[in-house]
């Protein structure tokens, strides 16, 4: 009864995985399935790094609205003058004057950095994406293995079971029954690491922002990788590009810090002599800073060879990328392959072959050790499947991820 209960979940597994694959194959505009979205955004949005992101991108548009802010605010003079018997009052305005368009420079430099700052939140999210699915396929690994794990112990369990009874029955020797309790404990030692190896999946999960409880991998069919994938869609040329440009606009600013802003003052006041007469006076001042002693030359230096390296990184970043992506393609299009024939063959159909190992062996065909060593063989294949499957999806994410698709296949692209 068992075994007919595992042949249907197999069956009915197979036709919805088919049936997946089929409308995966078909939309023009391949995604992520839906659940598996949902549970990419919730993570996000509970976890810390996305309380880090927008606070960054809240500070980046704090200073550029500060930026755009005048430089200079008036400033009120009062002065008295007490002199003998005469006396002078006078109150009056200063203001500096952005005559060399600083503002607009700062302004620009801040509007620059808050694209950095944009780009380097797109960066952030997507690696998380990125973790967040490499931590998924490792958990499904884990889990995998160690359901294959117990049904080894079970399997095994039984055989040992078996050979007690056929070794009280003088069918078998005293070895081939030491042999299958040995097998038994043998499992049920190995379980222990599977297990291990399990908790240490779940926590990489949870600190990705997972939940195990309601982790899955969605059964369809990844499609071919595009050999001309895009590295300029990918944030770290976005990153780069926008720190090129925010280090230009630093340039400007240091440039035009170079000139002097005048201050125009503008007073009025009342002069008294000896208590007998008073006149009133109106003055105008105008004050110029003299840059001679420093003439602040080599922050503009210092702001051009900086430029100079943002320009160099965002090109080496760019020749980096480029590898990277063609690293992802190759990478994901031989995993993808093994997939793809791992899946469509027959000898690693391993229910089948369980089944017909203990009939050989009940009828004697197949000696205790004979049989012992193709059981391993066909349960180190259960769990070589699990590796495959778990290597296969991170070689899809790092793919996407590596020609700026990850994303938008997530559904990430229309989140903060």
């Amino acid at each position: 009864m068992p075994r007919r209960r595992f042949v249907a979940r197999l069956v009915v597994a197979v036709v919805g995985t088919t049936l997946m694959a089929a409308a995966f194959a078909q939309s023009p505009d391949p995604r992520a399935p839906t659940p598996l979205r949902e549970a990419l955004q919730a993570a996000w949005r509970q976890h810390p790094t996305y309380q880090s992101t927008e606070s960054q991108l809240s500070a980046a548009r704090a200073r550029r609205d500060a930026a755009g802010r005048p430089l200079y605010n008036p400033e009120l003079v009062f002065d008295y003058e007490n002199e003998g018997t005469d006396r002078t009052a006078t109150a009056g305005v200063d203001l500096t004057l952005d005559i060399n368009g600083k503002r607009r420079a700062r302004e620009a430099s801040a509007t620059a950095r808050l694209d950095e700052a944009t780009a380097r939140a797109h960066l952030q999210r997507r690696d998380f994406a990125k973790d967040w699915f490499a931590a998924l396929a490792d958990w499904i690994r884990a889990s995998e293995r160690v359901r294959t794990g117990e049904r080894r112990i079970g399997l095994l369990s039984r055989f040992a079971e078996l050979a007690q009874k056929q070794f009280a029955a003088d069918d078998i020797s005293g070895l081939d029954r030491d042999l299958a309790l040995l097998a038994r404990d043998e499992a049920e030692a190995e379980q222990a690491t599977l297990l291990a190896d399990q908790a240490e999946a779940a926590a990489r999960f949870r600190s990705a922002g997972g939940d195990p409880a309601m982790a899955t991998l969605p059964e369809v069919a990844l499609p071919a990788p595009l050999s001309n994938g895009d590295s300029e869609a990918a944030p770290e040329i976005a990153v780069a590009l926008a720190a090129a440009s925010a280090a230009e606009r630093e340039v400007d600013v240091a440039r035009k810090a170079r000139t002097a802003d005048p201050t125009v003052g503008l007073r009025g006041g009342r002069v008294e002599y000896d208590d007998l007469a008073r006149d009133n006076v109106v003055g105008f001042t105008v004050t110029i800073p003299l840059n001679i002693r420093n003439g602040y030359r080599a922050e503009v230096v210092a702001a051009e060879a900086d430029a100079v390296t943002a320009r160099a990184d965002a090109d080496r970043i760019k020749l980096q990328l480029d590898a990277e992506r063609q690293r992802a393609i190759d990478s994901y299009a031989s995993t993808r392959a093994a997939w793809t024939r791992w899946t469509g063959s027959r000898g690693t159909d391993v229910g089948r072959r369980e089944a017909l190992l203990e009939r050989l062996w009940r009828e004697g065909e197949l000696s205790t050790a004979d049989y012992l060593l193709q059981l391993k063989q066909s349960l180190d294949t259960e769990l070589a499947r699990a590796e495959l499957q778990a290597r296969t999806w991170r070689a899809y994410a790092d793919y996407l991820a590596a020609t700026g698709q990850l994303e938008r296949w997530a559904g990430l692209e229309g989140t903060p």
